[in-house]
């Protein structure tokens, strides 16, 4: 008999990757994020794959680990090679093939990406996403704003220097 976790983990670990990938901006940090969340939740897979969207659970834990991550101070000490090597997946390097606008999001606080992810990437709505990161719309609709002013003065700058 097939384990019901392995399976969702073989179908869904690339997806998954590329979301920890567009939320942290970090190949390390995006591995790190997935396989905390993926720890984390298959303990209590019975229970979550009785939910109606498993993978959306999943990307729930991966948003509220980085929303802890965000409230508490690094304790990571980074070393000169990893320990094993980066995964790679073709369809993450097309989401990411414009290194600008790599360059641009990894600049955002970590609050301010994780908005614009779920509002463009998931097209949640704004409640959606305040309950997510549990904070209020106001606060969502704000981190948005200014996020996006972010991205377009970088490009109109980028522009006025290619200009």
């Amino acid at each position: 008999m097939e384990d019901p976790f392995a399976s969702f983990v073989a179908a869904r670990l690339a997806a998954l990757y590329r979301y920890a990938m567009v939320l942290t901006g970090d190949r390390h940090d995006a591995e790190d994020l997935v396989q905390e969340a993926l720890t984390r939740t298959g303990v209590h897979w019975r229970r979550v794959v009785r939910k109606d969207d498993p993978e959306g659970y999943v990307r729930t834990a991966m948003l509220r680990i980085m929303a802890n991550r965000w409230r508490r101070p690094r304790r990571e000490v980074t070393v000169a090679d990893p320990p094993e090597p980066a995964v790679e997946d073709s369809g993450l390097e097309g989401l990411l093939a414009d290194a600008s606008l790599r360059a641009r999001l990894a600049e955002l606080p970590p609050r301010m990406r994780a908005v614009l992810v779920l509002r463009y990437v998931e097209e949640r709505s704004e409640k959606e996403i305040a309950r997510l990161l549990g904070c209020s719309t106001g606060t969502v609709k704000s981190q948005a704003s200014r996020a996006l002013a972010r991205l377009r003065t970088t490009l109109d700058n980028q522009e006025v220097d290619h200009g």
